[in-house]
């Protein structure tokens, strides 16, 4: 679960005003924007709200220096503009909590502010990382879009009325009401204003919510960008009866939900009512853990009292409800500088760009190197070496740079230098596609694409190996993986200068071809798949044909394929067609056989669904000369599912003993999950039967 953020604590008046200095600024850069000023925030998520928690644990140590205007009084801090259109209702902030034990103490507060236990239950729902907006409904028509401003009054955004998905112009029922909740751009869209923006010269947004906030102030620009909205709650407009007196909160959503709005209850982590705050924080669990697979940012959890008569009696605060907390997640973006940018030469010959980072903790973990697409994304970005970035990383994702803070830019930065020649051979580049490559392609690291293919997980030609493989390919028998099987004796003979060992690899090379579909996938190295994704392909298809075959859409319903990797496995499939049919007409098997076992064995769940079982630390005892693989492998054939991160539905966390008796990080959060915990022996034993 999520810990509080360290605060650095302020010792003195100067740097408590320089603290409400910094916050304010930052509050209104990302407030006060147009679009295009609003990009220019100095402080992330994650600093923002230590320099708020040190703000006000320096007010309640000194509470007769607190400043009159200090931002933990006022909704936005006091820095988002106020407009000229009075609010029907306050439209507040939400208290935050960082931790199990903070959200336990909410729930105690709460109780005590009724005098008895909640008896209404409570909801919970993802906390959307957007900006709050009031759309006013009359008679069935959407006639008024307002910001939330300082929370009494905001601004009149209307000329987005059409724009905004899930925000329709007409309900499809006559009825009048103020829908309350946040305009966010999804990351698909996201990444789609940032190719219009630069279409149109203008800066790319550095992340989704301050280019949404940006996006719902501008009026004059000449194209438009397409947003996103969910409703989060609704308050009664012009006296009118579309929301019954006393009416709970999940009941409002529903009938904001069946006039066509859509809510909270529509996306995969949707709103869910709960009896205890204990299942309130076993939710959030839940959607922490899907929160990689969303297609838009949420930066935490909401939770509410759900009966509106317990609410009007809790009450509220100055800038917040006191019946309602938002459980703020670790971040998953964050700045920090770019020192330098690598480029490497993958196996198909493409041009990779790396980011080095100065060291920032993101979602649990230092991050040091980011992913950088390719050199037109790069000038897209903006990007130069010096640069404050930001950067994103959720769950297993890979970090990624997703634009630089100009304002922080130092004056001795340079735009990121792009390779004159392949950065591997020295060759010519091929620049004619937003991926460079080198014009020998697969050929410019033909070696380590056929070491590759030759290793364990994938062909498992035993013996194979670099000093062989270098033989073979100065010789010109081996262009691409499929010439692998055209090997003669003769050939390999001469390659490894041994009859005997010839005779060996011959064998195996026989043995490869007749490898299953998963293991054929694997050895022809596409960019973002492995071992595990291709069982994956290979299971759902079972044909290369089938695999060929499919479209973007249809990869994505492999599991593990979303809307980034789908269209570029896709190409890369295309890409590796001839080389495909050369494999295909030397024999090599292309299909995947169907287990007898599946849906069978000690890790099949009641449901029958797999387990999810994690693996850390050195494996002992039988597991001991497994490997990662092997053990993921073991995994699948008692019947479970191999996972990298606890969550709240891992069945079984495999654990080795640590150094000095010491719980291990996932050891750690397995138990205070109530995930069982159990040993390499112990893990033998209960898949024993699938032990090979």
């Amino acid at each position: 679960m999520t810990t509080s953020p360290a605060v650095e604590a302020l010792s003195t008046p100067a740097q408590y005003e320089a603290a409400i200095a910094r916050v304010r600024a930052a509050a209104r850069a990302y407030y006060g924007g147009d679009g295009d000023t609003a990009a220019e925030s100095v402080l992330d998520d994650a600093t923002y709200d230590r320099e708020l928690l040190a703000i006000a644990a320096y007010e309640e140590a000194h509470p007769g220096e607190t400043s009159a205007d200090s931002p933990t009084h006022q909704v936005a801090a006091g820095a988002a503009p106020a407009g000229d259109v009075a609010h029907t209702v306050p439209m507040l902030s939400l208290d935050n909590v960082f931790s199990a034990e903070q959200l336990a103490a909410w729930g105690e507060s709460l109780q005590r502010r009724l005098g008895r236990p909640v008896e209404g239950g409570f909801t919970v729902e993802p906390k959307l990382d957007g900006a709050a907006v009031a759309a006013r409904y009359r008679d069935g028509r959407l006639v008024q879009v307002v910001t939330r401003g300082d929370g009494r009054f905001g601004e009149d955004v209307s000329h987005v009325i059409g724009t905004v998905e899930g925000l329709p112009e007409l309900l499809e029922t006559p009825v009048t009401v103020e829908v309350r909740g946040e305009v966010l751009f999804t990351q698909a869209q996201f990444e789609r204003a940032n190719e219009i923006r630069a279409e149109h010269g203008a800066k790319v947004f550095s992340n989704p919510r301050n280019g949404a906030a940006g996006t719902l102030r501008a009026k004059d620009r000449p194209y438009r960008l397409a947003m996103t909205f969910w409703a989060y709650g609704a308050v009664p407009l012009d006296g009118g009866s579309f929301l019954p007196e006393g009416a709970p909160h999940s009941e409002v959503l529903a009938l904001l939900s069946r006039a066509g709005v859509r809510t909270t209850r529509d996306n995969p982590a949707a709103l869910l009512r709960v009896r205890t705050v204990e299942e309130a924080r076993a939710r959030v669990e839940e959607i922490q853990a899907m929160r990689p697979s969303l297609p838009f940012g949420i930066d935490g959890v909401v939770v509410k009292a759900d009966d509106a008569a317990e609410q009007r009696a809790a009450g509220f605060g100055s800038r917040f409800p006191y019946w309602a907390i938002a459980y703020k997640l670790p971040a998953v973006e964050r700045t920090t500088r770019l020192l330098d940018v690598e480029w490497n030469v993958g196996r198909t010959g493409v041009l990779a760009p790396r980011a080095r980072l100065e060291p920032v903790e993101l979602d649990g973990s230092v991050v040091e190197y980011a992913t950088l697409h390719n050199p037109a994304d790069i000038r897209r970005r903006d990007l130069h070496i010096g640069d404050t970035v930001t950067v994103y990383k959720a769950g297993d994702i890979i970090p990624r740079v997703q634009a630089a803070v100009v304002a922080l830019r130092p004056a001795d930065a340079v735009a990121v230098p792009l390779p004159e020649a392949c950065p591997h051979c020295g060759g010519a580049v091929d620049r004619s596609q937003e991926r460079w490559r080198c014009v020998k392609g697969a050929a410019c690291r033909l070696p380590a694409l056929i070491a590759y293919a030759a290793q364990r997980d994938c062909l498992d030609i035993d013996g194979l190996g670099a000093t062989y493989v270098n033989a073979l390919v100065a010789s010109g028998a081996v262009a691409d993986i499929a010439d692998l099987y055209t090997l003669d004796l003769e050939t390999l003979t001469a390659a490894s200068g041994s009859a005997k060992r010839g005779a060996s690899l011959l064998a195996q090379i026989e043995a490869a071809r007749a490898r299953p579909l998963s293991r054929q996938l694997c050895a022809l190295g596409i960019r973002n798949t492995g071992r595990r994704l291709s069982q994956r392909i290979a299971a759902h298809f079972r044909t290369m044909d089938a695999v060929r075959a499919a479209d973007a859409e249809a990869m994505r319903e492999v599991e593990g394929i979303g809307p980034e990797k789908a269209p570029g496995i896709v190409a890369a499939l295309a890409e590796l067609g001839p080389v495909i049919d050369k494999m295909a007409a030397a024999g090599a098997d292309l299909t995947e056989p169907v287990d007898p076992g599946a849906g069978e064995g000690p890790l099949v769940g009641e449901d029958g669904r797999p387990m999810k079982v994690v693996v850390t630390g050195k494996m002992t005892g039988p597991l001991a000369d497994l490997g990662r693989t092997g053990v993921k492998d073991l995994i699948e054939r008692a019947g479970g599912r191999a996972g990298d991160t606890v969550t709240a539905e891992t069945a079984y966390l495999v654990a080795a003993p640590a150094a000095g008796g010491k719980l291990s990080s996932k050891a750690a959060k397995a138990q205070k999950l109530g995930v069982t915990v159990i040993g390499p022996e112990e893990f033998a034993e209960l898949v024993a039967d699938h032990l090979a």
